[in-house]
């Protein structure tokens, strides 16, 4: 069972079996991918507040520490790292929306306040987002990984079964009570360059925005981001123009991109294994307005995601 008792409600709306996404920032967050597409559903909804999360208990404020800012250039207040949750309804369809860091404390009593959420309002499924870095360029479609436990979601979806075993974040654990409490959940990843792992990706949000609202059966609110996406390339196009061996590394995850290899087919390229992830791909030219790819080896590319993730466990 579920709690809310570390949850201040500032709404309190009447929805209909809604879909809960979740993104954090951190861990999960490779060039604030998740986080961004959270907030640009937030924002192209409309979305409204719904409650906050107590930080008091879950967070570590000397890892992730409250911001000071000023009112009128005078008054000066506090402003804590606050996960927030927010509804909105789209299409008919109810969702609630979940962004914040993730928890540093006490993961098991958090999921309590999340599962409360869903037994409030009666949730009928459960979507995190979470972005990874990968050996994919930036001028090809975005790779996209979605897995899940529920098999009704993995055939109705085409998502993968999780097989994985090791190291997990907070994502994990809300996906593990998920499972105990018979609450359908699956998540979503996407891949972001790793030579451009510190720029935030706006063509992996769209990525991950448009592939979730197809999941919950409502449109996708990109139209407003599609400027920053060509930003995006355009910035990274230049980026490349000035290091003769970035614009070699780039060119070859391209041929490869274009011939459905892999890093690993190619005996005679090397990369650092402490900063570089090996993520198999196959091309689809489909017209999407991101260049939005589904995977077609996701055998291949589960085996990375799980490589990534022990490999932050140990950073």
């Amino acid at each position: 069972m579920g709690g809310t008792e570390h949850i201040r409600w500032i709404s309190e709306p009447n929805l209909v079996k809604p879909t809960v996404i979740a993104a954090f920032t951190g861990w999960n967050d490779a060039a604030d991918a998740a986080s961004s597409a959270l907030q640009n559903l937030v924002q192209g909804w409309g979305a409204t507040a719904l409650g906050e999360i107590d930080p008091e208990l879950f967070t570590d404020f000397a890892t992730i520490r409250p911001h000071v800012k000023l009112a009128d250039g005078r008054i000066r207040r506090i402003v804590w790292p606050t996960i927030g949750l927010w509804h909105a309804r789209s299409a008919g369809t109810d969702v609630i929306l979940l962004l914040g860091p993730e928890p540093s404390l006490r993961w098991r009593l958090f999921s309590e306040q999340v599962l409360g959420v869903f037994e409030k309002y009666d949730a009928k499924m459960f979507l995190t987002l979470g972005a990874l870095l990968a050996d994919v360029p930036h001028s090809r479609p975005v790779q996209l990984i979605g897995t899940a436990t529920d098999e009704s979601l993995v055939n109705r979806f085409n998502l993968q079964r999780s097989r994985y075993e090791g190291p997990t974040g907070i994502v994990g654990v809300l996906h593990d009570v998920c499972g105990k409490e018979s609450v359908p959940s699956a998540s979503l990843w996407a891949a972001v360059p790793a030579y451009a792992g510190q720029i935030s990706s706006p063509k992996a949000a769209v990525a991950l925005m448009q592939r979730a609202c197809d999941i919950i059966g409502t449109p996708a609110p990109v139209g407003h981001m599609m400027d920053s996406v060509d930003a995006y390339e355009s910035q990274l196009d230049s980026m490349i123009e000035d290091d003769d061996d970035l614009q070699s590394y780039v060119g070859r995850l391209e041929t490869m991109a274009d011939s459905g290899m892999s890093i690993d087919d190619d005996d005679d390229f090397e990369l650092d294994d402490d900063t570089q992830l090996q993520f198999d791909f196959a091309t689809d030219t489909g017209d999407d307005a991101a260049d939005v790819e589904d995977v077609a080896d996701a055998d291949t590319l589960m085996e990375e995601v799980e490589q990534f993730l022990r490999d932050q466990d140990g950073r």
